[in-house]
């Protein structure tokens, strides 16, 4: 389509409430290939996020090309950053995506800095950077290639298939510095997944594209985050999960449960409400304390989840963090989001 002709003025209602006179905004843009939803391109001031001091967090920096999601997944744990934009943690944060579109050039001024240490770099903490945007503005490519040849070792994790479109990329920075990829998989109930992370690829797509990156000889894990209470934590649902995982050669996997912060719990039982009424009392019940499920609950699914885990052979392999180290090195991995995650944007 004639993207360029579907510029919105800035006292459109589409247009970004939160940035109505900024200079960043370049434009917002609607087009039918990606129907109902804007894209608000911005130029950054900067590319490099760090993580705050004290966070347990393998890493110290991230980088969000992307604000707002497609994925439209109803537990989320990113959506209440929607709201220093004015813009709601619901349909917004599904439908109004803020693009950087000059994110890659900003990264390689800051890589060039004498000052840059060459820290573990992350990408995909908070949206996801191969939500379906980036089949049309190739963000990631840049990024890429800025982080491996500037010596920076990175870690990448998504839900997209499009990530297949640089494995080649990832090859070749693997070549020169650590790259860790992992590909978040929480449902596999087709019905279940695309009711509650509706626009996400099917489980088996994501699943073949863990392959693809094992096949390119890349480490690549499996993030089973987050297990939805009475949904999909049961031993037999979590050992068919595992033994496909386990199939399409993953490195690793990790697991947490679902994690539902202010801003987000709403959205989510909304959506609970709607498709599994008959869970509304038990959920209520289980996070009627706060954003995490009981410790009782988390010690039992533990109990579960880890003999599974050394049965696939799918057990975190406990490495260094990584410098300059070669593709061989043992990868660091992401734990859980947990509540840290929502300052990485």
């Amino acid at each position: 389509m004639r993207w360029d002709a579907q510029k919105l003025s800035r006292s459109d209602g589409n247009a970004l409430p939160g940035l109505a006179q900024p200079a960043g905004l370049v434009r917002s843009v609607q087009t039918p290939e990606f129907a109902g939803m804007t894209f608000h391109e911005v130029l950054a001031k900067s590319a490099l996020n760090r993580v705050p001091g004290g966070s347990e967090m393998p890493f110290g920096w991230t980088i969000n090309p992307y604000r707002g999601c497609s994925h439209a997944c109803t537990y989320c744990f990113a959506r209440p950053t929607h709201a220093y934009l004015e813009l709601n943690a619901g349909e917004d944060f599904d439908r109004q995506v803020v693009v950087k579109t000059n994110v890659a050039e900003v990264l390689r001024r800051e890589l060039a800095r004498p000052s840059w240490r060459r820290d573990l770099v992350a990408l995909g903490t908070n949206t996801d950077p191969y939500q379906r945007a980036e089949g049309r503005y190739r963000l990631m490519p840049s990024i890429i290639d800025a982080l491996a040849q500037s010596r920076t070792p990175f870690s990448v994790l998504t839900k997209g298939t499009l990530l297949r479109r640089d494995i080649p990329r990832l090859e070749d920075a693997a070549q020169h510095v650590s790259v860790d990829v992992a590909m978040s998989i929480a449902v596999y109930d087709d019905e279940l997944q695309s009711s509650v992370e509706p626009g996400t690829p099917t489980p088996t797509a994501r699943l073949a594209t863990v392959k693809a990156v094992r096949d390119a000889g890349l480490e690549c894990g499996v993030f089973l985050m987050p297990i939805l209470p009475y949904l999909t934590d049961s031993t037999e649902q979590l050992d068919d999960a595992l033994r496909r995982v386990k199939e399409a050669g993953a490195s690793y996997a990790l697991f947490s449960t679902l994690y539902l912060k202010p801003g987000v719990k709403p959205w989510f039982m909304m959506w609970l409400q709607r498709q599994h009424p008959e869970l509304m009392s038990r959920y209520n019940a289980l996070y009627a304390e706060g954003a995490y499920a009981p410790k009782q609950y988390r010690a039992e699914l533990a109990e579960r989840v880890r003999p599974l885990l050394r049965a696939h052979g799918l057990e975190r392999r406990r490495g260094v963090r990584f410098e300059e180290q070669p593709r061989t090195a043992t990868p660091t991995v992401l734990p859980a989001p947990a509540d840290a995650a929502q300052t990485l944007f």
